[in-house]
């Protein structure tokens, strides 16, 4: 199904950025941004979603073989493996391994840290961007998520909600289908939830094979839906893609306005390219909707993010 996008204007884009800003909104040295609104009871929300106790990854596993959608792939390389495994002086047999990870992109699952993405050069809460240095983060890094994220979670199935096995590369998911998918799925998106809108990207890669996205693009979100965004007040964000729709266009300065003004307006992190084809037929199967969302981040001093491994406990 395809939807033409009209890229934003620089004029829309900055009274959005405007509106939706929480600096200052838990105080001037806030880091940590929407995950503010995760507290006690949000969590004990988040438990008693769990009705089936059907655990189901949201992660790709790590993806180490070039492609057109992932251009520098994880390193998996073997240390000791079962010929050489041996350590003479103890008699122990053991094999061990390494892994290398640039997991921004479109091929991996991961995690955006608040000093991903930065805007007139500012993070979020106004920091400066040169807070970023050559040795990481002194800022905004995904050390606020040390002790992980859980919460609700809640997946809106867009592909299902408007009747199509998928969204084709470009379509701009719109505040009223997000909706739309709140009824028809009998679930409503509430503070301190963790939401996960889906585009139907696996059952597309499944039919159609593997693509380029910023060649041919990505379905996202439309930059209007960022005020539905704020005003329902999601901790987290995440999706099948990146959230922006791809291909993008940087005639006004915003050319990923979902990762602009989420990361550095609102303080909302970003969980980009999720596995979320398991997930949406488990949802259809028990007919539910929410659920109970671990996201445990690696502690990485200075980390602009982290690959994942999110956890949907049904």
């Amino acid at each position: 199904m395809a939807s033409q996008y009209t890229a934003p204007t620089r004029a829309r884009m900055d009274e959005i950025f405007e509106k939706v800003k929480n600096w200052g909104r838990w105080g001037k040295e806030d880091q940590a941004g929407a995950l503010n609104l995760i507290d006690d009871d949000v969590r004990k929300r988040a438990v008693a979603s769990v009705r089936h106790g059907r655990a189901v990854s949201c992660a790709y596993e790590l993806a180490v073989h070039p492609a057109v959608d992932n251009p520098h792939p994880a390193l998996h390389m073997m240390i000791a493996g079962g010929d050489d495994c041996l350590i003479a002086d103890l008699g122990l047999e053991t094999t061990s391994d390494f892994v290398g990870i640039a997991f921004h992109g479109m091929a991996t699952s991961h995690l955006d840290a608040l000093c991903h993405v930065h805007v007139n050069g500012l993070m979020y809460n106004g920091y400066p961007g040169t807070d970023v240095k050559s040795t990481g983060a002194k800022r905004n890094s995904v050390m606020c998520a040390r002790n992980g994220i859980v919460s609700r979670g809640v997946l809106l199935d867009i592909p299902r909600a408007i009747g199509v096995p998928w969204l084709d590369p470009g379509y701009a998911i719109t505040p009223d289908q997000l909706e739309l998918a709140e009824a028809k799925q009998n679930v409503r998106v509430r503070q301190g939830d963790v939401l996960l809108v889906a585009t139907g990207r696996d059952a597309r890669r499944e039919s159609v094979g593997r693509w380029h996205p910023l060649e041919q693009g990505l379905a996202g979100l439309h930059h209007e839906c960022l005020r539905w965004l704020h005003e329902r007040g999601i901790a987290v964000l995440g999706s099948d893609c990146i959230s922006d729709v791809v291909p993008l266009s940087g005639d006004s300065g915003w050319c990923m306005p979902i990762h602009q003004v989420t990361l550095v307006a609102m303080g909302v992190h970003l969980l980009d390219n999720l596995n979320l084809g398991d997930l949406m037929k488990a949802c259809a199967e028990l007919k539910q909707w929410d659920f109970q969302l671990t996201i445990a981040a690696l502690r990485i001093e200075g980390g602009t993010g982290s690959p994942v491994n999110p956890i949907a406990l049904l």
